[in-house]
């Protein structure tokens, strides 16, 4: 008989429910914006390859819950940041041109880019030549990108095919930028 000292023994499997307190941890880190997602994913690889507790703790030591003093001090930081943001777009926001909208009976769209026959020229190195266009439809302003090389957006999202636009709204053509005004 072989004595108990000759087996090799490996310690326990990780239980399912330790694993996932990990990925929980981890997840509200990236939702909390402590971890970029690349460093996420890598952490949850290697938390679902991990054999040891050690190797899950090591995982989540930079994201231990903090106490009363930090969540306060983070929560400002957070609270003043986000802030200067708005105050930013704000500030920017007011010293765009306006465009201002074609009178509602109008039935052609407006074509937008560097071409001379479009209705709207914008000689800019970032404005395609057939840009975009814009028309109304039941009611309401379409914005509807034509394949442009550097984008529309709308209110600082690329308009993939068309997107419903009103006044007030921030328009952009490659890096030419407006705000929609109907006076």
């Amino acid at each position: 008989m072989t004595p108990s000292s000759e087996f090799h023994t490996y310690p326990a499997r990780l239980s399912d429910a330790e694993r996932d307190k990990v990925l929980k941890v981890l997840r509200d880190g990236a939702a909390a914006g402590r971890l970029s997602h690349e460093t996420f994913l890598h952490r949850m690889e290697l938390a679902l390859a991990a054999r040891h507790p050690r190797e899950l703790a090591v995982l989540t030591a930079d994201l231990r819950a903090q106490g009363r003093a930090g969540r306060l001090v983070f929560g400002t930081v957070e609270a003043v940041s986000g802030f200067t943001v708005r105050l930013r777009g704000a500030w920017q926001a007011e010293r765009l041109p306006k465009l201002l909208l074609p009178h509602p009976g109008t039935d052609r769209a407006l074509r937008i880019g560097r071409d001379p026959a479009s209705g709207l020229r914008l000689n800019h190195e970032t404005v395609s030549r057939v840009h975009a266009e814009l028309s109304r439809q039941g009611g309401m302003w379409v914005l509807r990108d034509l394949g442009s090389t550097n984008g529309t957006t709308v209110n600082g999202r690329r308009v993939i095919g068309a997107a419903v636009v009103r006044e007030g709204d921030q328009i952009g053509f490659g890096r030419m930028s407006f705000r929609l005004a109907t006076s």
